[in-house]
């Protein structure tokens, strides 16, 4: 990994992105070893998918980070992610919400797929009445090919955000993230724009 290319794509991605955009850096496919080098570009939040991943890459350079969740959390890992992470963005079950100790996002399912996660749109008022540790909202728009087609998806969770009068707002991808910024993204979730291979 080429330290110079990815700082060069990550200030690209932020000052494009802008001053109120989070942008974590989705390290599912970064090597444990080199972390580092993400370190030393000037990454300061990483976005893990899975919890055992997660903590070999903490072991080895946990306090270059700032750490966040973003896979789908089973219950039996909120202990793990309680300890490491700043916030999680894809809780979709009262499961894992009631073993969570730190702010986290509701994925709601707006792209109506059954193999998507995240509960429906009359279930987010339920969920911000159990749940005071709700910070936001989050979805995946259906895949396509023109990252225009994901507008409608993010502009209806923008607006089911302020229905509900939640601020976060994680959506957005490699693929769709400028869309995502202009419908309102407070976090967007970047990989392979930053890590070419």
């Amino acid at each position: 990994m080429n330290v110079d290319a990815i700082r060069e794509a990550y200030e690209a991605v932020c000052g494009e992105a802008g001053s109120d955009v989070t942008v974590v850096a989705a390290t599912k496919y970064v090597a444990a070893e080199d972390m580092r080098t993400l370190a030393d570009a000037g990454i300061v939040i990483v976005g893990e998918n899975r919890v055992q991943d997660m903590q070999r890459k903490h072991e080895l350079c946990g306090d270059r980070f700032r750490w966040q969740f973003i896979g789908a959390l089973q219950s039996n890992k909120a202990r793990a992610v309680n300890e490491i992470c700043e916030l999680v963005h894809a809780v979709d079950t009262d499961s894992a919400a009631r073993r969570l100790t730190i702010p986290w996002l509701l994925e709601v399912n707006l792209a109506g797929e059954a193999s998507k996660s995240g509960v429906e749109e009359t279930e987010i008022e339920g969920y911000l009445e159990r749940y005071p540790l709700i910070c936001g909202l989050m979805t995946m728009p259906p895949f396509a090919d023109d990252p225009e087609a994901s507008r409608p998806t993010f502009r209806r969770l923008a607006q089911l955000a302020g229905n509900h009068g939640v601020q976060q707002l994680s959506m957005g991808t490699s693929q769709d993230w400028r869309v995502a910024v202009e419908e309102g993204a407070t976090l967007i979730r970047v990989g392979s724009t930053l890590f070419r291979r």
